[in-house]
């Protein structure tokens, strides 16, 4: 293979150098190469309607799938709501009001993010069934055995948790939009008469709109490719469906059926979030220095503490405490060789997926530095679709391309004599870590495409005036000014596949199991304490990018 440097045109005395835009050349072809590997599995995905497994559907018609619509339907619109109201509202109170205490919940509030939802969910019914620790000590403080008390397991529980843990993409975008609006713009609401509630209706939540709606869109992305959480909560959605599907009646095509039809559910949210912010005009053109926080002192500023207080209780505190005390009760047990194998089939799939993913990254990057042309965006748009795609779905049509591919190389290896058995690219390493690439492409694209924008074009180029050849440009300049952007994007992707449940769980070849399957594993069993050791390893992995995330908001007040 041959190594792809950037090829910077050349420097003459009479020209200025710029971005190449002529005609097809090696980054036409790397940047669309990347793009087919997002294309192909969404192809083989819609295809499957091309045959149609009429058994398999007369049974899901008749069983499961108006359920799959309602619940899905539900599950969106509840988590929708509850993350709007609970990210926007703490969103606020840290940015534009102060209370004792402000700084400290400015970042703990992120925290929660760190844990993943299928861990959430599990700590939840753990702690709030009816055997739980909760009902049990309400019972004995009130003497009785019949009591009202919410039900965990139910479409309430599956959106309560689901909401605690998501709610930080709506409070992180929607704190920054808040920080970011202008003095003059929102002192002249107050000269007007308006007080914190006014200002906060009539033109701060309007000028933070676009980034609320683009909040949402994440948390909403994130509710419909979730499989650990709906799995345990046993809560039927399209995920569990597709997962029932592929393991329940060894169909692949009704997996890929169903998959499309949750792609639909992604791609209608992807084009309501667009169609919002594009008929969205909410221009701050005075911005100046953060205006004067709204004070909130005496009872008012302690209120405000003390509620902050007992959700971050709720969110985080409670069921890291819970967890701790489930590991440390079967850590005799659970740590062990087993364990420590499942640690470093994690890490080892996370570190693969984080440096192949993070080099893509590195090469779309440089495709639209160097290639300003439509192609080019075209393709780089595209190859960084990924994230947007649910894990089941992708996992559904990497498995049926590589298992066509496996069947032509059979029988290409047929014809001339040769016989191979079992499969080759399906049900490998390589097929898991080829859908870790695709899904967290654009989550290594991000940190690398902002590294690249703060290098001036002006290095490079006099490099290149002063005899450096492309590999010295790529090794001398631009790896070393990189650096902190790489770094940023491989633990984004390294956290990310470590937590990755969906994809894992479907094409993990025999043999290969990780921290996630496990805790699918035992919580499926209703082994809470024996699920806790590798979720509380999890927890801790997940706190690596909040801590970055915190100092980049401590840099931002």
């Amino acid at each position: 293979m041959h190594e792809i440097t950037p090829d910077l045109p050349a420097v003459r005395p009479d020209r200025k150098a710029g971005p190449s835009t002529g005609r097809f050349n090696r980054w036409h072809l790397a940047s669309g190469a990347l793009a087919l590997l997002v294309a192909v599995p969404l192809m083989v995905v819609f295809s499957g309607w091309l045959q149609p497994s009429t058994e398999v559907w007369s049974h899901l018609a008749e069983t499961l799938l108006s359920r799959l619509f309602i619940n899905t339907i539900k599950l969106v619109l509840g988590v929708g709501l509850g993350v709007v109201l609970l990210g926007v509202s703490l969103a606020w109170l840290t940015a534009r009001c102060d209370f004792p205490g402000r700084r400290l919940f400015d970042w703990m509030l992120m925290l929660p993010l760190a844990i993943p939802a299928y861990v959430m969910a599990f700590v939840a019914i753990g702690l709030l069934d009816f055997a739980g620790p909760v009902q049990s000590a309400l019972r004995d403080w009130l003497g009785v055995g019949n009591y009202w008390f919410p039900q965990i397991r139910s479409t309430g529980g599956v959106i309560f948790v689901m909401v605690l843990v998501l709610y930080p993409y709506v409070y992180m975008l929607a704190r920054t939009a808040f920080l970011t609006q202008g003095r003059s713009t929102l002192e002249a609401a107050q000269t007007l008469g308006y007080g914190p509630v006014g200002v906060f209706w009539r033109v701060a939540l309007p000028m933070a709109r676009p980034a609320i709606v683009a909040g949402t869109s994440l948390a909403l992305m994130e509710t419909l490719a979730d499989f650990g959480t709906v799995a345990t909560f046993n809560y039927d959605t399209f995920t569990t469906a597709i997962y029932k599907a592929w393991f329940g009646f060894f169909s692949l095509q009704a997996a890929s059926q169903l998959a499309s039809l949750l792609l639909l559910f992604v791609f209608l949210s992807l084009m309501t979030e667009r169609f919002t912010r594009s008929r969205g005009d909410y221009h701050d053109t005075m911005r100046s220095a953060l205006t004067t926080r709204f004070s909130f002192q005496g009872w008012r500023g302690w209120g405000i503490t003390t509620l902050l207080g007992l959700f971050f209780a709720i969110a985080f505190i409670a069921p890291f405490i819970q967890l701790c005390l489930w590991a440390f009760a079967a850590i005799s047990e659970e740590l062990d060789a087993r364990y420590l194998g499942l640690l470093y089939h994690t890490l080892l799939l996370g570190l693969l997926a984080a440096l192949v993913t993070t080099a893509c990254a590195l090469v779309i990057g440089f495709s639209r530095r160097y290639q300003r042309d439509r192609l080019t965006a075209l393709t780089a748009t595209i190859a960084t679709l990924g994230y947007a795609l649910p894990g089941s779905v992708l996992a559904v049509g990497i498995m049926i391309a590589l298992t066509q591919a496996d069947n032509l190389i059979h029988a290409m290896l047929a014809s001339v004599g040769s016989a191979t058995t079992g499969q080759i690219l399906g049900g490998s390493v390589f097929a898991l870590v080829l859908a870790y690439v695709i899904r967290f492409m654009a989550v290594a694209h991000g940190p690398v495409e902002t590294g690249l924008s703060r290098i001036k074009r002006s290095v490079p180029e006099a490099a290149r005036t002063l005899g450096a050849t492309p590999r010295h440009v790529l090794t001398k300049i631009y790896l070393p000014l990189l650096r902190p952007g790489l770094f940023t994007a491989m633990l984004l992707v390294l956290v990310d596949t470590m937590k990755e449940m969906p994809a894992t769980l479907l094409m993990r070849p025999f043999g290969w199991d990780t921290l996630a399957v496990r805790i699918y594993e035992m919580t499926s069993e209703g082994e809470w304490e024996r699920a806790a050791l590798p979720a509380i390893t999890l927890v801790m992995v997940g706190l690596l990018p909040v801590i970055l995330l915190v100092r980049k908001t401590l840099q931002d007040r």
